[in-house]
């Protein structure tokens, strides 16, 4: 995996902004440790961070074609999984290959097909590709935006990235954040709104969408959208139609020039991709979970955190014979790492949740370079708690009875900001965008609309804190439940088939049955474990009546006797993340405070 940056402008020479280029490039070194080059043009300059997975020797970016009257340069982050299928096709019309890259299959598609070329692959992916002879810019996303992609445009220049970071390091754009900045922060922190930022000015690709930018400006255009239709397949013809799905999907993904392994909770999902890929593999596939010290272990959360993972860890792994590693997080590295979390995301984030997850990606690091993850799976399979109640669909439902960080908001601010009507109308936007079938059942009318929720509102904030903390590790994580085969699939699957026998994920459990002990194939759905270390809490309390008694810039926004009463009364502090825990809001008030001081982030 890698970091893209880069910098269009027809008014002026750009060859003479090398410096520029490379900060912006090189504020991503973690994401691409193994290299780091630039392109300049007079108008154009592409910049890349590379890690190294496919074609360790050969793959270096930005990537340069000039072949006759064709003449590209692309820069890249990602992986295409059919590159060899398509390498195959473009060998057959007369493309000779210098590399064994995705890079160059993907490049060479372009000059072949043009933009339609990225629906012909198959994979996660954010590039820039510069049309040296149009003199025009294609950023193109992924169709579930498993990799980011941000830009800003302002007459004659564009600027993107991998990360806010690249944009931020060059001095034409300024951190600043306006009201709807502001209500996508506090507002709606675990539903942000496909193409927005915190930041005024900077947006980002929109899934499946790609964006052309040249002399006439900037046009989106989308080439994915999910299409509903009649489901024809039988139950049985549904669970094997899957099966086959998921046993390609992994087969393709195992492919890896550098180690690789999975991780695992011991959970339906991440167990069914250790096993298909302990089927695949001829060695020992490598497992990955995150464990706490004995006496900070996780609390439990109601319906987002049941049990603990360990039990069913060792059973999958017994029965698998995975060389399996249990990477430690101790409160006081959740501490000392704390910073991780602001610095990855370039905005205020989860707190305890993301800093624990980027030291279980430390930890795996040490061992591989690639891992397999099991996200997406409840959003397609409907596994979450949410998709089984049946209240009014009047606000996210992953958010419905839960205090949101807004409430700390000054009066004033919250009326400029106004995020209940922000909230209210983000739904109401979301829900015009699903595409019903025509005489569908009301119980099939809801699980779509609650799918279609989960996949555009509630999956980027996943997919954005998977990929910023393992990225901060240098880790390439894969998902492949985010397949679009498998996704475009499912979408139409009743809801009856999902929860055949009567279990959440039903299809799911009925489709790899025979593949995980039955204790694994029937456990209930528990999230991410969040850490119980009483250290970390009560060092966050103190940081926080700390700030309450000085003059800080997070006072600006926040109201100081609102979050003093909370102190005071012992109440958890309203955070950002839709699982509950007592840190969370106090994390999230010291990020905010952090964030608007380090990064000289204004407020407009």
């Amino acid at each position: 995996m890698c970091g893209i940056a880069g910098w269009i402008d027809f008014g002026r020479d750009l060859r003479a902004e090398a410096a520029t280029v490379r900060a912006m490039t090189d504020s991503m070194v973690r994401r691409g440790p193994d290299a780091g080059d630039a392109w300049l043009a007079e108008h154009a300059a592409l910049g890349h961070r590379r890690l190294a997975v496919i074609d360790v020797a050969g793959g270096a970016q930005p990537m340069e074609i000039r072949e006759g009257a064709r003449h590209a340069v692309i820069s890249y982050s990602g992986e295409v999984y059919n590159f060899r299928e398509l390498r195959a096709e473009l060998a057959a019309l007369g493309h000779g290959f210098r590399t064994r890259s995705d890079t160059e299959v993907v490049l060479r598609a372009h000059l072949e097909w043009g933009e339609k070329a990225v629906e012909k692959l198959n994979g996660m992916f954010a590039y820039a590709l510069w049309d040296v002879r149009e003199q025009e810019l294609l950023l193109v996303r992924d169709r579930l935006g498993v990799k980011p992609l941000y830009w800003t445009a302002d007459g004659e220049r564009l600027l993107f990235g991998s990360e806010p970071k690249a944009v931020l390091a060059n001095p034409l754009f300024r951190a600043e954040v306006d009201a709807q900045g502001l209500a996508e922060l506090f507002a709606v922190p675990a539903a942000p709104t496909p193409g927005l930022t915190v930041y005024r000015g900077l947006r980002t690709v929109r899934p499946g969408h790609t964006v052309r930018f040249g002399r006439s400006g900037a046009r989106a255009r989308r080439y994915w959208a999910l299409e509903s239709r009649p489901h024809t397949d039988s139950l049985d013809e549904t669970a094997v139609h899957v099966r086959e799905l998921l046993t390609d999907i992994v087969r393709r993904q195992l492919v890896s020039d550098v180690p690789l392994g999975l991780l695992l909770s011991g959970g339906l999902d991440s167990s069914t991709l250790t096993a298909l890929a302990a089927a695949e593999a001829p060695d020992k596939v490598a497992t990955f979970s995150v464990d706490f010290p004995p006496d900070e272990q996780p609390e439990r959360l109601g319906d987002w955190n049941r049990d603990a993972d360990a039990p069913y860890i060792r059973e999958l792994v017994d029965e698998l014979g995975t060389a399996h590693t249990a990477v430690t997080v101790p409160g006081s590295e959740l501490l000392a790492h704390r910073p991780i979390g602001l610095r990855a995301r370039d905005r205020p984030g989860w707190g305890e949740p993301d800093v624990s997850l980027y030291l279980l990606f430390q930890g795996v690091r040490r061992h591989v370079t690639v891992a397999l993850s099991g996200e997406v799976a409840d959003e397609v399979f409907g596994g979450y708690p949410f998709f089984h109640g049946d209240g009014p669909l009047d606000s996210f439902p992953w958010l419905r009875g839960k205090p949101s960080p807004a409430g700390l908001l000054r009066d004033d601010v919250a009326e400029a900001v106004r995020p209940t009507e922000y909230a209210t109308q983000r739904l109401a936007d979301a829900l015009t965008e699903v595409p019903y079938l025509e005489g569908e059942s009301a119980e099939d009318r809801r699980a779509r609309q609650i799918s279609y929720l989960a996949l555009t509102r509630w999956l980027p904030a996943l997919l954005d804190r998977k990929d910023r903390m393992s990225m901060a590790a240098s880790l390439e994580v894969r998902v492949p439940f985010a397949d679009h085969r498998l996704v475009e699939y499912l979408w139409n699957v009743p809801w009856s088939f999902k929860t055949t026998g009567g279990e959440p994920k039903g299809l799911l459990r009925r489709a790899v049955g025979d593949l995980l002990p039955p204790r694994v194939l029937h456990r209930p759905k528990s999230g991410y474990p969040a850490s119980s270390a009483p250290a970390y809490g009560a060092a966050l309390r103190q940081r926080v009546e700390d700030l309450l008694r000085r003059d800080r810039p997070v006072f600006d926004l926040v109201d100081r006797e609102k979050v003093r009463r909370h102190l005071v009364e012992g109440t958890v502090l309203p955070g950002p993340r839709a699982a509950p825990h007592p840190t969370g809001g106090l994390d999230h008030l010291l990020a905010l405070d952090s964030w608007l001081d380090t990064y000289g982030v204004s407020v407009r």
